[in-house]
């Protein structure tokens, strides 16, 4: 009984604490750590090259023409249009391995001068130098980047995104298409009207 007595104060506060919730200054709690964190758009899930040449053609390049690919991955697409077609392009990745391998493989391919790889949030870009916007994310990425796609682009502008669609908004034009794996794949082509 003595003992127990004696550690009564301890038992006590344990049982205090374990009743509220105690968070020391400067820490945030989960649910505020998951609320700032981005949203994943898609995982890294490259697009077959048998799959690019096609969104590239779909996407109608021309002279002058500036592309935005958002979730650029490897960088595959951004090199491939400025190979094919010679024009600028930007690559936005949230990957830091991803954009230091996607500036390598511009250095090889030795159009480091007409591509950029950035390391960004998708949905924080800027897109109002884009003429051609390249997508392979997730169907409720797509829909958050419908908005910002129809507030920041010009008239003429077209977004190309492969197997996903934008919800209600309809393509102005989509193709299927087999890869190399006999997997079935669809490219959706949107044209920006104002």
């Amino acid at each position: 009984m003595k003992n127990l007595i004696r550690f009564l104060p301890l038992i006590f506060v344990v049982g205090l604490l374990s009743t509220i919730q105690i968070i020391p200054p400067g820490w945030q709690s989960e649910a505020f750590q998951a609320q700032s964190e981005p949203p994943v758009l898609a995982p890294f899930e490259p697009t077959p090259m048998e799959v690019v040449i096609p969104m590239l053609i779909l996407a109608d390049i021309r002279a002058g023409d500036v592309l935005y690919d958002l979730g650029s991955g490897d960088g595959r697409i951004v090199i491939a249009a400025a190979k094919r077609y010679g024009i600028r392009g930007v690559g936005v990745e949230i990957d830091p391995e991803l954009v230091r391998e996607s500036r390598e493989k511009a250095r090889k391919e030795r159009v480091e001068h007409l591509v950029e790889f950035r390391l960004q949030d998708a949905l924080t870009v800027d897109l109002s130098a884009a003429t051609i916007v390249t997508l392979y994310l997730y169907p409720d990425a797509n829909l958050l980047l419908r908005p910002i796609l129809r507030k920041q682009l010009r008239a003429g502008a077209r977004v190309v995104s492969h197997d996903f669609d934008m919800g209600d908004w309809k393509p102005d034009k989509s193709e299927k298409l087999k890869d190399n794996q006999g997997e079935n794949h669809t490219i959706y082509l949107w044209r920006i009207k104002k």
